[in-house]
Protein backbone atom coordinates (compact mmCIF):
# COMPACT_ATOMS: atom_id res chain seq x y z
CA UNK A 1 0.00 0.00 0.00
CA UNK A 2 2.92 2.41 0.86
CA UNK A 3 4.20 1.63 -2.79
CA UNK A 4 0.94 2.94 -4.39
CA UNK A 5 0.70 6.31 -2.56
CA UNK A 6 4.72 6.51 -3.03
CA UNK A 7 4.10 5.98 -7.24
CA UNK A 8 0.73 7.93 -6.83
CA UNK A 9 2.45 10.84 -5.23
CA UNK A 10 5.46 10.43 -7.88
CA UNK A 11 2.86 10.54 -10.67
CA UNK A 12 1.05 13.78 -8.94
CA UNK A 13 4.27 15.96 -9.35
CA UNK A 14 5.19 14.93 -12.85
CA UNK A 15 1.74 15.83 -14.00
CA UNK A 16 1.80 19.26 -12.12
CA UNK A 17 5.20 19.87 -13.11
CA UNK A 18 4.19 18.63 -16.44
CA UNK A 19 0.47 21.08 -16.56
CA UNK A 20 3.27 23.83 -15.02
CA UNK A 21 5.44 23.40 -18.03
CA UNK A 22 3.40 22.73 -20.99
CA UNK A 23 0.00 23.81 -20.78
CA UNK A 24 0.94 27.20 -18.90
CA UNK A 25 3.99 27.58 -21.19
CA UNK A 26 6.44 28.16 -17.91
CA UNK A 27 9.81 27.08 -18.51
CA UNK A 28 12.65 25.19 -16.16
CA UNK A 29 15.10 28.14 -16.19
CA UNK A 30 12.35 30.94 -15.14
CA UNK A 31 10.90 28.50 -12.16
CA UNK A 32 14.43 27.57 -10.71
CA UNK A 33 15.18 31.70 -11.09
CA UNK A 34 11.94 32.72 -9.64
CA UNK A 35 12.58 29.68 -6.35
CA UNK A 36 15.96 31.36 -6.46
CA UNK A 37 14.40 34.63 -6.02
CA UNK A 38 12.14 33.37 -3.08
CA UNK A 39 14.13 31.71 -1.20
CA UNK A 40 17.09 34.22 -0.77
CA UNK A 41 14.50 37.07 -0.45
CA UNK A 42 12.79 35.03 2.44
CA UNK A 43 16.04 34.37 3.95
CA UNK A 44 17.23 37.84 3.72
CA UNK A 45 14.24 39.38 5.26
CA UNK A 46 14.13 36.68 8.35
CA UNK A 47 18.19 37.55 8.55
CA UNK A 48 17.04 41.31 8.77
CA UNK A 49 14.11 41.12 11.17
CA UNK A 50 15.76 39.25 13.76
CA UNK A 51 17.54 41.84 14.72
CA UNK A 52 14.13 43.75 15.66
CA UNK A 53 12.23 41.09 17.20
CA UNK A 54 15.31 39.84 19.47
CA UNK A 55 16.13 36.52 17.84
CA UNK A 56 18.95 35.39 16.53
CA UNK A 57 19.44 35.23 13.08
CA UNK A 58 19.17 31.66 11.05
CA UNK A 59 21.98 29.63 10.60
CA UNK A 60 22.44 28.74 6.93
CA UNK A 61 24.24 25.56 6.56
CA UNK A 62 26.99 24.97 3.80
CA UNK A 63 26.62 23.51 1.26
CA UNK A 64 28.67 21.60 -1.05
CA UNK A 65 28.89 18.68 -3.17
CA UNK A 66 30.73 15.81 -2.43
CA UNK A 67 33.45 14.89 -4.99
CA UNK A 68 33.09 10.75 -4.86
CA UNK A 69 29.25 9.93 -6.13
CA UNK A 70 29.88 12.86 -8.61
CA UNK A 71 33.15 10.97 -10.09
CA UNK A 72 31.00 7.69 -9.54
CA UNK A 73 28.05 9.00 -11.73
CA UNK A 74 30.40 10.52 -14.19
CA UNK A 75 32.42 6.57 -14.44
CA UNK A 76 28.87 5.22 -14.68
CA UNK A 77 27.90 7.84 -17.64
CA UNK A 78 30.69 7.15 -19.51
CA UNK A 79 30.61 3.02 -19.32
CA UNK A 80 26.72 3.40 -20.60
CA UNK A 81 27.90 5.39 -23.47
CA UNK A 82 30.51 3.65 -24.52
CA UNK A 83 28.78 0.77 -23.85
CA UNK A 84 26.19 2.00 -26.49
CA UNK A 85 28.78 3.01 -29.17
CA UNK A 86 29.35 -0.21 -28.64
CA UNK A 87 26.26 -1.29 -29.71
CA UNK A 88 25.73 1.00 -32.44
CA UNK A 89 29.49 -0.25 -34.01
CA UNK A 90 28.08 -3.58 -33.93
CA UNK A 91 24.91 -2.77 -35.51
CA UNK A 92 26.36 -0.51 -38.20
CA UNK A 93 28.82 -3.36 -38.78
CA UNK A 94 26.62 -4.86 -40.90
CA UNK A 95 26.92 -8.50 -39.16
CA UNK A 96 23.16 -8.88 -37.97
CA UNK A 97 20.69 -7.40 -41.03
CA UNK A 98 17.55 -8.02 -38.39
CA UNK A 99 19.15 -6.03 -35.40
CA UNK A 100 19.58 -3.46 -38.27
CA UNK A 101 16.58 -3.10 -39.54
CA UNK A 102 14.64 -3.01 -36.30
CA UNK A 103 16.97 -0.24 -35.14
CA UNK A 104 16.13 1.63 -37.73
CA UNK A 105 12.14 0.81 -37.33
CA UNK A 106 12.62 1.88 -34.00
CA UNK A 107 14.26 4.74 -34.57
CA UNK A 108 12.06 6.12 -37.17
CA UNK A 109 9.40 5.72 -35.20
CA UNK A 110 10.46 7.22 -32.44
CA UNK A 111 11.19 10.47 -34.96
CA UNK A 112 7.78 9.85 -36.00
CA UNK A 113 6.53 10.44 -31.91
CA UNK A 114 8.73 13.00 -31.45
CA UNK A 115 7.27 15.20 -34.63
CA UNK A 116 3.90 14.72 -32.87
CA UNK A 117 4.88 16.65 -29.62
CA UNK A 118 7.87 17.77 -27.59
CA UNK A 119 10.59 16.42 -25.35
CA UNK A 120 8.57 17.12 -22.16
CA UNK A 121 5.28 15.58 -23.18
CA UNK A 122 7.39 12.09 -24.47
CA UNK A 123 9.13 12.44 -20.96
CA UNK A 124 5.95 12.63 -19.55
CA UNK A 125 3.86 10.03 -21.57
CA UNK A 126 6.77 7.57 -21.15
CA UNK A 127 6.77 8.66 -16.86
CA UNK A 128 3.07 7.65 -16.82
CA UNK A 129 3.55 4.76 -18.87
CA UNK A 130 6.13 3.08 -16.66
CA UNK A 131 3.86 3.50 -13.28
CA UNK A 132 0.06 2.70 -15.10
CA UNK A 133 1.48 -0.18 -17.43
CA UNK A 134 2.96 -2.67 -14.87
CA UNK A 135 0.08 -2.34 -12.86
CA UNK A 136 -2.27 -2.85 -15.35
CA UNK A 137 -0.13 -5.88 -16.32
CA UNK A 138 -0.09 -7.30 -12.78
CA UNK A 139 -4.09 -7.09 -12.41
CA UNK A 140 -5.03 -8.48 -16.03
CA UNK A 141 -2.26 -10.79 -16.39
CA UNK A 142 -4.22 -13.75 -17.15
CA UNK A 143 -5.69 -11.62 -20.19
CA UNK A 144 -2.55 -10.13 -21.78
CA UNK A 145 -0.23 -13.36 -21.83
CA UNK A 146 -2.27 -15.35 -24.06
CA UNK A 147 -2.87 -11.91 -26.41
CA UNK A 148 0.71 -11.54 -26.34
CA UNK A 149 1.50 -14.84 -27.01
CA UNK A 150 -0.57 -14.94 -30.38
CA UNK A 151 0.57 -11.42 -31.31
CA UNK A 152 4.12 -12.81 -30.93
CA UNK A 153 3.21 -16.05 -33.04
CA UNK A 154 2.08 -13.32 -35.53
CA UNK A 155 4.76 -11.59 -35.84
CA UNK A 156 7.53 -14.14 -36.15
CA UNK A 157 5.30 -15.77 -38.85
CA UNK A 158 5.11 -12.26 -40.54
CA UNK A 159 9.08 -12.08 -40.33
CA UNK A 160 9.26 -15.14 -41.79
CA UNK A 161 7.35 -14.49 -44.89
CA UNK A 162 9.29 -11.10 -45.17
CA UNK A 163 13.17 -12.82 -44.75
CA UNK A 164 11.42 -15.25 -47.18
CA UNK A 165 10.05 -12.53 -50.02
CA UNK A 166 12.70 -10.13 -48.98
CA UNK A 167 15.90 -10.39 -46.80
CA UNK A 168 16.39 -13.95 -48.39
CA UNK A 169 16.94 -12.11 -52.20
CA UNK A 170 19.82 -9.57 -50.64
CA UNK A 171 23.15 -10.58 -52.30
CA UNK A 172 25.35 -10.80 -49.30
CA UNK A 173 29.24 -11.05 -49.57
CA UNK A 174 32.04 -12.51 -46.68
CA UNK A 175 32.37 -9.64 -44.68
CA UNK A 176 36.06 -8.64 -44.50
CA UNK A 177 37.45 -7.64 -40.66
CA UNK A 178 40.78 -5.70 -40.62
CA UNK A 179 43.68 -7.54 -38.45
CA UNK A 180 44.97 -6.15 -35.22
CA UNK A 181 48.82 -5.55 -35.63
Amino acid sequence: MEEQKISAGALGVATVIWVLFELLEYYLLTLVCHLLILALALLFLWSNATTFISKSPPHIHEVQIPKDPVIEFAQALRFEINRAFAVLRDIASGRDLKKFLSVIAGLWVLSIVGSWCNFLTLFYIVFVLLHTVPVLYEKYEDKVDPFAEKAMHEIKKQYAVFDAKVLSKIPRGPLKEKKKD
